[in-house]
């Protein structure tokens, strides 16, 4: 086999993008065969694009069916597990757009139907760990050079949406269709990259704002803070309605601040560990010196197309993922806490309560409104 051949699970915003990638040429080793969409306007934009592909209006029957080796799932959250557990349960390998689901429950439902299943290839749709700039980090921060974690501050509120945009999908920003809003929608790259970069925190306090800045039921609006397990703590801020927003990751460790803005790296690099200079100076305000420092990296990142490449090469030979399946319980697990904690008003520990965070989203569910469907496809180009 030269090629894997993909079905499609979700033709909208997020799943024509990729098949555009297939169709440009960017993932040679990846041929469509099956694309599979509820509604009858994206089945006929596959038609026309996929002339060669069978059709479905439902995942589950493109799944039984079996016209293709591996499924890429790019439909409302909630369904990640149960269309990814399908598949392994019909021997096809799977790839999930983020988020892996919507509660961890759910997720380590999947995480062991995947388990079972071991011989077949199961990945996450975590496009961020391609960018240049946060694999450097990631180096530097395992490689030691920061030292010991001390800090780290996420301002990302560069996610602006109209109402429009909230409006454009019957799923959208509801408790029932999507299970959440800017955590669950926008924000698991950035919540997966941070507990890939700085661990997971052990303790989580958020405030979620719900329907602040739109006509929506869920948040838009979230400021958190957190504890990790060495005494380092974060902050973390985002939000769908600033305008102009800002994307600015800082971390600091005993041996300097990493600032990552505007695709570009700077690091303050200490020229003596900060403890070391805290503990044998003899000045009230000295500060340790340092060098500044622009950090360059390889200038790679290709994004979806990173993550589909390295899903087809490890299909075929074995090749390393970009992240596997079984890693997106952690950022998960990071905006379930986020939610209890706003909901119940309390500082959570991770792991969480995973059955009271249940209860408590069910109990959002139960009040949850309904939208009429909009058959609206747009385009996420430039949007991540």
């Amino acid at each position: 086999m030269d090629k894997i051949r993909l079905g499609v699970i979700g033709a909208g915003n997020m799943g024509s993008g990729h098949i555009g990638n297939v169709l440009s040429g960017q993932c040679p080793e990846i041929e469509i065969t099956a694309v599979a969409d509820r509604r009858e306007s994206r089945r006929q934009w596959a038609r026309e694009k996929l002339p060669n592909a069978v059709i479905y209006s439902e995942g589950s029957e493109l799944i039984r069916e079996k016209r293709c080796d591996a499924v890429l799932i790019a439909v409302p959250h909630y369904q990640h597990p149960a269309l990814a557990i399908q598949a392994f349960e019909h021997g096809l390998h799977a790839m999930v757009e983020k988020p892996a689901g919507v509660y961890t429950l759910q997720v380590r439902d999947m995480i062991a139907a995947a388990d079972k299943h071991s011989e077949l290839t199961f990945g996450m749709m975590f496009n961020q760990r391609t960018n240049c700039v946060y694999r450097k980090m990631k180096e530097m921060l395992e490689s030691g050079e920061l030292g010991s974690l001390k800090r780290m501050n996420w301002l990302i509120t560069n996610w602006y949406r109209t109402q429009f945009y909230y409006d454009s999908g019957a799923w959208r920003a509801t408790w029932t269709g999507e299970g959440g809003g800017v955590l669950l929608n926008q924000c698991p790259h950035q919540l997966d990259l941070l507990q890939w970069l700085c661990g997971l925190p052990v303790r989580v306090q958020a405030h979620c704002h719900e329907g602040k800045w739109h006509d929506i039921e869920v948040e838009d609006d979230v400021t958190a803070y957190l504890e990790f397990e060495n005494g380092a703590t974060g902050v973390f801020v985002t939000t769908t309605a600033d305008a102009p927003g800002t994307n600015r990751l800082e971390i600091t460790g005993t041996k300097g601040k990493l600032v990552c803005e505007n695709d570009a790296l700077t690091f303050w690099r200490l020229r003596e560990d900060e403890r070391v200079t805290c503990k044998t100076s003899r000045e009230a305000f000295a500060k340790p010196a340092y060098d500044l420092i622009q950090v360059e990296t390889d200038g790679q990142n290709l994004q979806h197309v990173a993550v589909l490449n390295a899903f087809a090469a490890h299909i075929l030979r074995g090749e390393p993922l970009v992240a596997d399946g079984r890693e997106g319980l952690n950022g998960l697990m990071l905006s379930n806490a986020m939610h209890l904690s706003a909901w119940t008003e309390q500082m959570v520990e991770l792991p969480i309560d995973e059955k009271k965070f249940y209860e408590l989203l069910m109990q959002k569910c139960s009040s949850s409104r309904r939208k009429e469907e909009q058959d609206i496809t747009v385009s996420t180009a430039g949007s991540y």
